[in-house]
């Protein structure tokens, strides 16, 4: 069982930064995958990032690939992303949640990730 809380989000200018982290409680963070979804207002929820359990691999939609960057600590049991350049699009809710396994193009899959948290919103103003 995995219990996963983010914080950091808020209102930032377009081109701007900001770090969003998610901490997670449970013995066995360092064995999941942890990945990064949003859903902006009626959208559907999407894949953002991913990183594998050592850290080693990480994943990214091409919407945010060089201007997000993903990473974990397991001592902390904690996952981060910081957002770079920001734009009005990256406006939404955005999910931390934990994937027992996942490879390649499955971690972009939201039905491999078992535990969810409430979610952070960012707001991008242009």
């Amino acid at each position: 069982q995995v219990h996963l809380e983010e914080s950091g989000g808020g209102l930032v200018q377009a081109g701007g930064s900001l770090r969003i982290s998610c901490a997670a409680s449970g013995r066995t963070f360092g064995s999941y995958t942890m990945g990064w979804f949003r859903q902006a207002p009626g959208k559907e929820r999407d894949f953002v990032s991913a990183i594998s359990s050592s850290g080693g691999g990480a994943y990214y939609a091409d919407s945010v690939k060089g201007r997000f960057t993903i990473s974990r600590d397991n001592a902390k049991k904690s996952v981060y992303l910081q957002m770079n350049s920001l734009k009005p699009e990256d406006t939404a809710v955005y999910y931390c949640a934990a994937a027992p396994y996942c490879s390649g193009y499955g971690c972009y899959d939201s039905g491999n990730y078992f535990y969810w948290g409430q979610g952070t919103q960012v707001t991008v103003s242009s």
